[in-house]
């Protein structure tokens, strides 16, 4: 039997009110309307869904206890991104999208121009900033990027080492932090977030590091058994969140 799901939040419909091009592979696209008024200001970290226009408009599902439908039974194509930054004065909200090839999102995100149609959902949960850590241990991809730009604009002064896997080095961001960044381009041929699992292992983890990790599935369930039973890390000190599936659309 399947159990259905806590049905999320409904979508609102929004429209781009600008895209622009912060790195090679990566655009923000800025969406607005009326229909952000009372949009919760989101945690650090946290997620949204985009719902993306179909060829003949905008159209918006109906939850159905455990996925959204479109009027015709099909699913609706839907992401999840990192709520960059959200302004509530001006009902806008940023969306950093990573440009990866002939993907729904990547397209859409390519092409986005002033006045196309989306709609949104959320915020989803974010990341609670423990007020006893010691210091902080970050690791990501290239999806992870806006998380961890944001989560450097709200954690307190301590020390902060940032783990970054990247395509090519022209995909390296400011963080707009003094911390110890290192940014890896993986080897050819390499399962993505190879130099995350590498960086866990190598990294030094004291009893007051926090640690927040986020990227491909599998790497973080890899990061997940590292640090939880080789390590006997409690549960408690670490957050990892799987962002994507290799070789899975959507």
């Amino acid at each position: 039997m399947t159990i259905p799901r806590r049905e999320p939040p409904p979508f609102r419909p929004v429209l781009v009110e600008g895209a622009d091009r912060l790195a090679p592979r990566m655009v923000r696209v800025t969406l607005g309307g009326p229909a952000l008024e009372g949009f919760p200001v989101p945690e650090p970290a946290a997620s949204v869904r985009l719902l993306l226009p179909r060829p003949e408009g905008l159209v918006v599902p109906t939850w159905n206890g455990n996925e959204f439908l479109l009027p015709d039974g099909t699913r609706a194509t839907i992401r999840t991104f990192t709520p960059r930054r959200f302004d509530p004065d001006a009902r806008s909200l940023d969306l950093d999208i990573v440009l990866h090839g002939s993907g729904a999102a990547s397209t859409w995100a390519e092409r986005a121009a002033p006045g196309d149609q989306a709609a949104v959902s959320g915020p989803g949960r974010g990341y609670r900033i423990p007020s006893d850590a010691g210091a902080f241990l970050l690791l990501g991809d290239e999806t992870a990027i806006p998380a961890i730009c944001q989560l450097l604009e709200h954690l307190p002064d301590v020390p902060v080492t940032v783990h970054v896997e990247i395509a090519s080095p022209d995909a390296r961001l400011d963080l707009h932090r003094a911390v110890d960044e290192r940014w890896h381009v993986p080897a050819a041929g390499a399962p993505p977030g190879e130099t995350l699992v590498e960086a866990a292992r190598a990294a030094s983890i004291d009893d007051g590091t926090r640690v927040w990790a986020a990227g491909e599935a599998a790497a973080m369930q890899r990061i997940r058994k590292h640090l939880f039973t080789e390590r006997g890390l409690p549960r408690s000190a670490a957050t990892i969140r799987g962002y994507w599936k290799h070789d899975r659309a959507g």
